[in-house]
């Protein structure tokens, strides 16, 4: 059993969440923690500046409200909203915060995840915790 678990969330999490919880609910130790994270990416510079200067918040502002309403299925969770780069935020994040195991869903790999690698692949290569994959 673990004490603090992350469930990634990605952006759009237009995916059902409801096997992530499932995963958290039985993994999480008596009292553990959990926290859901979904991560924005960061635009380039070039991008950037053609948005108005508080887009990038007001995006995120509205992520964790669509996941404050998510976590409501999930007993006694936390919500966390980042602006990075995917798979290295997850890493810090991680890190940083004692996580020790984190759930992350990942598609069927193609071709062109065998040339550059997906989020879950790459959270799997470099973690220093347990992961659990979700399909």
């Amino acid at each position: 059993m673990y004490k603090h678990i992350l469930v990634t969330v990605a952006p759009d999490h237009s995916r059902d969440l409801t096997d992530a919880f499932n995963v958290a609910s039985k993994l999480r130790e008596e009292g553990g923690r959990v926290t859901l994270l979904s991560v924005l990416e960061g635009l380039p510079t070039y991008v950037a500046l053609e948005l108005p200067q508080e887009q990038m918040q007001r995006n995120a502002d509205k992520l964790k409200k669509e996941l404050l309403e998510d976590a409501k299925k999930l007993p006694d969770s936390d919500v966390e909203v980042l602006i990075g780069h995917s798979s290295k935020t997850i890493l810090e994040y991680a890190g940083d915060n004692d996580v020790d195991c984190i759930t992350i869903a990942s598609h069927r790999p193609t071709y062109h995840d065998y040339l550059l690698g997906s989020t879950a692949s790459r959270v799997v290569r470099h973690a220093t915790c347990a992961v659990h994959i979700t399909r």
